[in-house]
Parts: C-alpha cells; sequence; structure tokens
C-alpha cells in the first residue's frame, strides 16, 4: 500500500516539475528582481537596476499611469520571491502591480470574469502574443492573472489597452 502511495506521490511530483519547466521555458530566461527587504528602493534605483532598454518600458508605462488614472503608486515589497513592486491601487481595489526586473518589467493585472470577457473580446486589438496569453491564462475564482513580462517601450501598448478594462481613465 505504502509502496503505491509512493508511486503516485512520484507521478504528482513529475508531473508538477514538468508544470513548472513549462512555465520558465513559456516565460523566458531568468530574470533576478530587487528582493534586498531592508532596502526600499527609489525611482531612480529601480530604473537603473532594470537597465536599457527596458528601462523606456518602466518610464512609459508609469507615465501613461500617471496621466490617465488618479492614483498614488505605493512601493511595496511582495515577498522574497517577487521582491520589490510598484502598486497601483485606489479604494481597495489593484489596478496593475509593475516589478522591476533586470532587463525588463514584469506588470500583474488580474482580471475578473467580465473584464475577462471584455479582453477576449478584443482579438483584433491586441497583439498575438497577449491575446493568446490571455486566452491560455486559466480563470480561477479571484480572476485571471495576467504576469505579462514587457521588455521594450513596443510591448507597452497591450497594457495600455488592457488597464481602461480594469478601471476607467480620469477625463482630460
Amino acid at each position: 500500500m505504502l509502496l503505491k502511495y509512493n508511486r503516485c506521490r512520484k507521478v504528482i511530483v513529475e508531473s508538477r516539475e514538468v508544470l513548472l519547466k513549462r512555465q520558465v521555458d513559456f516565460m523566458g530566461q531568468d530574470f533576478p528582481r530587487m528582493i534586498d527587504k531592508a532596502h526600499k528602493p527609489t525611482e531612480d534605483e529601480m530604473a537603473n537596476f532594470i537597465g536599457e532598454p527596458a528601462k523606456g518600458v518602466w518610464v512609459e508605462i508609469r507615465r501613461f499611469i500617471e496621466e490617465h488614472y488618479d492614483i498614488i503608486p505605493e512601493t511595496v515589497f511582495g515577498g522574497a520571491k517577487y521582491g520589490w513592486e510598484v502598486r497601483y491601487r485606489k479604494s481597495g481595489k489593484t489596478l496593475c502591480s509593475l516589478t522591476p526586473e533586470k532587463g525588463g518589467v514584469m506588470v500583474l493585472i488580474v482580471l475578473g470574469k467580465k473584464e475577462s470577457e471584455k479582453a477576449l473580446s478584443m482579438r483584433n486589438e491586441l497583439s498575438p502574443k497577449m491575446f493568446k496569453l490571455i486566452e491560455n491564462t486559466k480563470q480561477l475564482h479571484d480572476g485571471r492573472w495576467l504576469w505579462i513580462r514587457l521588455l521594450t517601450a513596443n510591448d507597452a501598448n497591450d497594457v495600455k489597452k488592457l488597464l481602461p478594462i480594469k478601471r476607467k481613465p480620469k477625463k482630460t
């Protein structure tokens, strides 16, 4: 009986390793993050940590949010795995979180069920890569967690199209 349990457990562990390997392969290379909890980084330190050319996407996406949303960013520590991030949150609802990485920026947008449906209806407006990410991300009880890695300023276009689904921009 114990032997069968171990075999089953081994199969589950192997399956989990395959899943993790797929995630790493899908996301590409590993991107180091700012994980020193004792030191809260400044805006300049985060931008310099990212480096060129991804620094441009960091500046662009932050500028877009500042211009279109009345939300004050907060720098928070997301834990040893995620490190420092800039979170845009208002009235208890998070618009998105931006995590600086060496050579890139990771954006987290969580879409609820109705927001996911709207995003999936934007097939012609989003890049094929972004649409595939949305389509392949499982809808959980608390939303569809989109982890979007941005490497250049051009990568920000899809994020700019998704943010208005989460919250209407302020009127200019």
